[in-house]
């Protein structure tokens, strides 16, 4: 069987389905996740009793002599196969995999190299080899929850950046370094604000634009719609329609 696809052209996907949050605590990151169809959370925050969904709880834990014991290296990589070989199952039907937050992943994997490793900090992992792992870690684990046929959410703290105006924004708390890994595979970028007792959602990046008549499923359409920035109004049509 030839693995070169026929030389025509084909429909393209023209929806977003990764999706990367950032905001103040309290702000409504995990509740507009919560939204999304059948999620389910990987959790790092230690709330995960508190999280009415279906989740799981990332933490890494150590022997008495300081050893790694249980780290997120095995616990990420068996979560990954599991969603991969029973998510469709009954009772596994997740339709949304959600990271709460990306910002404690990161640094959980970090704490995990090092304790295998035997070192405080990945600079102390001779020949790079601290980073590369982490990197290498990072990127299968995003490309992994790319690859699946489900909806993708990262939620990330923020940080106060001042431009060169002088003015202060709210960036993405996470690494630049990796969140150009993460982001470079996400449709949406979303931040949440909370002012006064209203929740404002705004789109600070996106892939490409979206419309709504291109999106087919109802429940992300919705959420969307309330999204300043997130649809694009309908391309007129040369007749005029």
């Amino acid at each position: 069987m030839s693995l070169l696809p026929k030389n025509e052209i084909h429909k393209t996907i023209d929806k977003p389905r990764s999706f990367f949050i950032y905001g103040q605590t309290m702000s409504g990151k995990s509740f507009l996740a919560g939204k999304f169809p059948n999620p389910f959370f990987i959790n790092t925050d230690g709330n995960a009793k508190q999280n009415p969904y279906p989740n799981f709880q990332l933490k890494n834990t150590r022997n008495l002599d300081g050893t790694a014991k249980d780290t997120v290296l095995e616990q990420l990589d068996k979560l990954m196969l599991e969603i991969q070989a029973m998510n469709g199952q009954p009772g596994y039907g997740y339709q949304t995999i959600i990271v709460d937050v990306i910002d404690d992943v990161c640094s959980l994997i970090e704490q995990a190299i090092c304790w295998e490793a035997g070192k405080d900090t990945l600079v102390d992992i001779p020949y790079g080899k601290g980073y590369a792992t982490f990197n290498s870690v990072l990127t299968s684990l995003v490309m992994e929850l790319k690859s699946l046929p489900i909806n993708v959410v990262y939620i990330s703290r923020v940080k106060n950046k001042i431009d060169d105006n002088g003015d202060e924004h709210e960036v993405p708390s996470l690494k630049t370094k990796y969140y150009n890994i993460v982001n470079g595979n996400c449709d949406l970028v979303i931040h949440t604000q909370k002012i006064g007792n209203r929740y404002v959602r705004s789109i600070t990046d996106k892939r490409k634009d979206y419309y709504a008549s291109r999106i087919d499923d109802p429940k992300v359409l919705r959420i969307l719609k309330a999204i300043t920035g997130a649809i694009k109004p309908e391309p007129i049509k040369k007749d005029g329609k």
